[in-house]
């Protein structure tokens, strides 16, 4: 699909390129108004998808400039040029960028946490109850303060929460 780069006048191409990492790394993407002459809308949704996740794979898995270079061997080597360039000059900045947004899915850490199991033998309501309860505290990290979490489950709920975790795990080790 970066084969469509080649639409585009050489001299424009570092231009492009510049503009569409400026739009991964938060600032205004390139519009469709400036290069509908070149693309129709079609080609320019599939050239904008494509020069995105190209530079977001290659700084995400960290790729050496030969293997980058590899990934661009169907391009006339002036692209080839233009595409290396930009990613050798942002690449930082793309990393950052990337690290951001990954970071900014959860900013509470687990810190410590501590278990106590109990048995209740009744209630206010019940004489005869022997309903085992556990008791699960926390120490959760958010913005360098932590906070004390603590939480009561009986056996069904606890149940309820080992299967989210390893499902949590599950999806975890999917990603690495």
């Amino acid at each position: 699909m970066l084969l469509l780069l080649e639409k585009l006048p050489a001299d424009q191409a570092l231009k492009f390129l510049h503009q569409v990492v400026d739009g991964i790394c938060g600032r205004a993407y390139c519009r469709y108004q400036d290069y509908g002459s070149v693309w129709n809308l079609a080609e320019w949704m599939a050239i904008l998808e494509e020069t995105t996740t190209y530079f977001k794979t290659t700084v995400g898995k960290n790729l050496s400039d030969e293997e980058a270079v590899q990934q661009l061997n169907e391009l006339s080597s002036s692209y080839q040029e233009a595409i290396t360039k930009c990613l050798k000059g942002r690449k930082e900045e793309i990393r950052h960028t990337l690290v951001e947004s990954i970071s900014a899915i959860s900013s509470a850490q687990l810190q410590d946490f501590d278990w106590q199991l109990k048995l209740a033998l009744s209630s206010d309501k019940i004489s005869m109850l022997q309903m085992p309860l556990l008791n699960l505290d926390l120490d959760v990290k958010e913005n360098g303060e932590i906070k004390p979490v603590s939480v009561e489950m009986n056996k069904e709920e606890l149940q309820n929460l080992i299967n989210a975790l390893e499902a949590a795990n599950k999806v975890v080790l999917q990603l690495k």
